[in-house]
This record gives structure tokens, sequence and C-alpha cells, in this order.
């Protein structure tokens, strides 16, 4: 485990978290004006995977965050293309709509990714970890165990505990499940950055990052990002790829809840509060 995890050392300041680019690269360009207007360095700037993914430009998204220098860990997306993997890693039911829409959109991406792009991927750990506020950071995709483990909100916190145990982190940053959320237990924080690529069934075209600062009461503060979601939409509609995820770029809506536990299929369409 020890040879997955790279210590970025100690961070100081305003931090930005954010994942699920999913190939979205007019979502990402808007994110990355939102840090220079901040002027938060890339160096405080963290991607909890998987910037590859449904959308239309994955390669471009992937050379932005290569040349922007923050730092990235690698999502089951990222081990599965570097691995050459014949799907995306994320375990849906044979069958299901996820797992049909995944042979539209995995093959797509492949073919988009560049040799030195995948170069690049290959060097990404799967897990980071840092000092923060007096506090032992980790950054995980799905879980330590798992990387493609989805944990929710509603997942039973012991899950969660036992990934806190294995590391003696207090603060867990992940991404992968594609809700936001924060969850607190004896002092011990799990957040949910939620994604930048897709919107959070929440029936809202923005999507969700995570900041950390010490200024903030709680320490963190949820954030949604405006960014040209048409555009995103007509860009998938010119591919190969589901017309279904290019919708949910429009109404906020995602396409079926296959991968949730019934509580947060119940809040599909409701407004989050964060």
């Amino acid at each position: 485990m020890k040879e997955k995890i790279r210590d970025i050392g100690s961070l100081k300041g305003e931090i930005l978290i954010f994942g699920g680019v999913y190939s979205n690269l007019q979502a990402l360009e808007s994110f990355k004006q939102v840090a220079e207007e901040r002027k938060i360095p890339a160096s405080n700037i963290i991607c909890t995977g998987d910037i590859v993914g449904y959308c239309a430009q994955p390669e471009q998204c992937v050379q932005l965050v290569k040349d922007w220098g923050i730092h990235c860990i690698a999502g089951n997306v990222e081990l599965n293309l570097r691995d050459e993997a014949d799907d995306c890693g994320c375990n849906f039911d044979e069958g299901g709509r996820c797992d049909v829409f995944s042979r539209q959109w995995y093959p797509y991406a492949q073919k988009q990714v560049s040799i030195e792009s995948l170069d690049w991927i290959a060097s990404l750990p799967e897990f980071i970890e840092f000092n923060w506020n007096n506090k032992k950071v980790l950054v995980l995709h799905g879980s330590l165990f798992n990387t493609s483990e989805f944990v929710f909100k509603s997942t039973p916190w012991a899950l969660k505990q036992a990934n806190f145990d294995l590391v003696k982190a207090e603060m867990i940053l992940a991404g992968h499940c594609g809700i936001p959320f924060a969850q607190h237990n004896n002092k011990l924080s799990w957040l949910n950055a939620g994604v930048i690529g897709m919107p959070a069934n929440d029936g809202n075209t923005e999507v969700w990052y995570l900041r950390l600062s010490s200024e903030i009461e709680q320490g963190y503060v949820f954030e949604t990002l405006k960014y040209d979601h048409q555009k995103a939409n007509a860009l998938m509609l010119e591919q190969p790829l589901p017309k279904s995820y290019a919708k949910t770029l429009l109404t906020g809506i995602w396409d079926n809840c296959e991968i949730l536990p019934e509580e947060e299929t119940t809040m599909q369409g409701m407004v989050l509060t964060l």
C-alpha cells in the first residue's frame, strides 16, 4: 500500500479539490479560471482522478491537467487506460445501462488519448497524502481497498473507518461516486468533492468542487461551478458518445440510478444543501 501513496509534504493556505473531469474540457477550463482568479497556485490544487470519461475531449483534458502541474491521482479510468484494459473498470452490472454506455465512451476515449498522455497517466500515484491545518490528509478515488468502489454518504461508516485506520489519516478527500458530501465521526472527516464533468443528479447544470480553508469555521466549503454546458453537450452529440449522457449536461439529471443506494436514489432531482 505504502508504495502507491505519494507524500506531497505540508500544504498551507487555501486548497482546491476537484475530480471527475470526465473529458469535459469546458468545465475544466472554467475551473482553472476560478483557481486563477483566486490566485491559488498549482501546488495547492488536487484532482481526485477520472480526468477521462464520458465527454468529448479526453486528450485535451489530460494535456491541460498535465501542463497545469497540479497534483493528481489516478482514477479507475486512468488505471485501466494505463493497463490497456477493455473497459473503464467501474464493474457495472453486465447488460445494464451504465455497462452499455461504457462500451461507447470508453473505446472512444482509448482512441483519443495519445501515447504521450498515457505515459503521463502511468506516472500518477493512486493516492496522495499531505499535512494541512495540523491534520494528516489522504486523497483517494473510491477507497483504499478498491479504486472503483462507490462510497456514498449512506455507505456504512464502518467501511470508511477501515480506510482511516489503514493509513491513520484524520481527513479523507474522495471522488468517484459523482455526488458531493461531508461526513464526520470521532473527529474524522470524509469529504467527497463531487465531480466537475457531470451534474450531481440534482437537476442543476452547475457542478461541484471543494475548497479547504483554515479561515472557514469547519475548514471547508463546497462550491458550484458554471461552465458552457451547452457547448459540452453539442460536442458530445458530434461524436459516437451516449446521447443520454449529453442530455444530462442540459438537465442535471442522470439517465439512471443503477449505481446509487436507495437513499441517494430518492434524492434525484433534489437541490443539494452542503
